[in-house]
């Protein structure tokens, strides 16, 4: 579920790096619950591949969950501490997935484009920081997803009172037509653990698919209002 780390002095501004390091004898961040997002558990097995993208991966329990079923997956997190945490677990198990730290704003994947795209609360972290940094990643996502790909996108809604967050317009609003097609979303609860108690947040689950025959848009963002 991670970002970016901090380079600036936003109320938002996290360094993600310390914030795993900070954690690791407490059970992580509460983001870090020991496996994917339970709604995103609900779809693995009937995900497009074989290639998938897992993006603010985390430690890599989504990514290490694809790779137990078979999928050539790449995971990308701005966090080193958590891309080491990550290989670490995939090492462990005898699995290969294809870790890598990069910024999501600002992405460069040579083994793009994907069958499958994942994010599991990445998005939601990009707005919360109020920079404008959604738009630079969403911008990047048609160009990670092939022709006829899957995107999952999990995010808190900004009902879960915290601040921040998105509101399913936003979703709908990220995704338009003509690049995205037969969009859904979906109204779930988002896992978070924290002082060993576990959580539950209202959150959504999107889902849409890259129109096989989509020109890239040219004209201005199309994002309208911050979610927030």
């Amino acid at each position: 579920m991670t970002a970016r780390n901090a380079d600036g002095d936003g109320p938002y501004d996290i360094d993600y790096d310390e914030v795993y390091r900070d954690t690791a004898d407490s059970g992580g961040p509460p983001w870090d619950i020991g496996g994917p997002q339970p709604a995103l558990a609900e779809v693995l097995d009937g995900v497009k591949g074989p290639k998938v993208l897992d993006v603010g991966c985390g430690t890599g329990d989504l990514a290490l969950a694809l790779a137990r079923r078979g999928y050539d997956v790449t995971a990308i997190d701005i966090s080193r501490v958590a891309i080491d945490m990550a290989r670490a677990k995939a090492a462990d198990e005898g699995l290969t997935v294809h870790f890598e730290v990069q910024d999501a704003t600002d992405l460069s994947v040579p083994s793009a484009p994907f069958d499958s795209v994942f994010d599991s609360g990445l998005l939601h972290s990009l707005c919360r920081r109020g920079a404008g940094e959604e738009a630079d990643y969403l911008a990047l996502l048609p160009g990670l997803a092939a022709p006829g790909a899957t995107v999952f996108v999990l995010a808190v809604s900004l009902r879960a009172g915290q601040s921040w967050g998105v509101t399913e317009e936003f979703l709908r609003a990220s995704f338009p037509e003509p690049e995205w097609v037969d969009a859904e979303v979906s109204e779930i609860d988002v896992a978070a653990e924290t002082g060993g108690r576990e959580l539950r947040l209202p959150g959504f689950l999107l889902r849409t698919v890259r129109a096989c025959s989509a020109q890239p848009d040219r004209r201005p963002n199309r994002l309208g209002t911050h979610p927030r």
